[in-house]
């Protein structure tokens, strides 16, 4: 009798186990549930939809009664010569955007890293630019680039150059808008960039300094690598908020003069709501989202590439 309770009570320790050992194994796919279904909910259901208006021929007349057109909407992108330089402005936006806004971020970041007198109080100078709210800056910098009565013309005039019509020529228009741009995004990269640098062994350096190397050979054989993969990070995300950006394009051009200044993103808002075409800006919209999955790609393989020459 003794020997059959024990074997009861074992076989039920063992369920007990197996059960809490089922429970255990769920308990990762609760804590993800909750997102998945915040990015289902948020992203991936009006992405689909996006992308089936991409295939319809919907206006915002009447949004919800579209029809099936396939890959009409595509096939007039690929005639219209506004789509061609949307994309050619989007590219060379983002390509200086992630040069400079990374480049110079990084200079301030190794300036930022080495002490003296005053660092605190000019780092946070520096920040001052990211921190601003976008819209409220954007306006600021509308003012600054006033033709009759603007600051930067006011510079320009006295240096001699005359007046320029920053945001009112085609010669001027994008470089202004890439200007502000950058001063936005240097500082994110200079913040991202200055915990990196922070993370170098001192004591690598050191040895380096002894063995007889000098400031720019630590850089290039020390701190470099250190920073590669944050500096690889920090540059995809600002090219991904390039591909999306635009509060401050729009407001400051509104994709003018001649849409010289006009992204993906700013005809999206030119077709959907002025055109009255969703399914072209849906058209639009997918091919900004290749673009970003492009600009992902060429990360992966990048980081692909540098875990190879690293694991040599």
């Amino acid at each position: 009798m003794q020997t059959v309770q024990t074997t009861g009570l074992a076989s039920t320790s063992r369920k007990n186990r197996t059960r809490s050992g089922r429970l255990a194994a769920l308990v990762p796919y609760a804590f993800v549930a909750a997102p998945l279904a915040y990015l289902g909910v948020f992203m991936f259901w009006p992405l689909g939809r996006q992308i089936w208006m991409s295939l319809t021929d919907t206006r915002l007349m009447n949004p919800t009664h579209g029809d099936f057109v396939g890959l009409e909407n595509y096939r007039d992108l690929l005639t219209d010569p506004q789509f061609y330089t949307s994309l050619n402005v989007t590219i060379l936006y983002t390509l200086w955007t992630v040069v400079l806004g990374v480049g110079l971020g990084t200079v301030a970041a190794l300036a930022m890293d080495r002490p003296f007198k005053g660092r605190t109080i000019i780092r946070a100078i520096l920040l001052f630019g990211w921190a601003v709210p976008n819209v409220a800056a954007t306006l600021v910098w509308l003012w600054i680039f006033n033709g009759p009565s603007g600051v930067a013309n006011e510079i320009t005039e006295w240096l001699g150059l005359g007046r320029i019509q920053w945001l009112t020529s085609i010669q001027w228009a994008l470089p202004s808008i890439l200007a502000v741009t950058v001063w936005q995004v240097a500082p994110f990269v200079m913040l991202v960039m200055l915990a990196a640098l922070q993370s170098v062994p001192e004591e690598v350096r050191e040895a380096c300094r002894i063995d007889g190397a000098d400031g720019l050979n630590v850089f290039r054989n020390v701190t470099l690598p250190y920073i590669m993969p944050t500096m690889q990070l920090v540059s995809l995300l600002v090219a991904v908020w390039s591909i999306r950006r635009f509060e401050i394009i729009y407001l400051l051009t509104g994709g003018g003069p001649i849409g010289s200044t006009s992204t993906l993103v700013v005809q999206i808002r030119l077709t959907a709501f002025e055109d009255y075409e969703l399914g072209l800006a849906s058209a639009y919209g997918a091919v900004g989202l290749l673009l970003a999955l492009l600009v992902a790609l060429i990360n992966y393989l990048f980081e692909r590439r540098r875990a190879k020459v690293m694991s040599k």
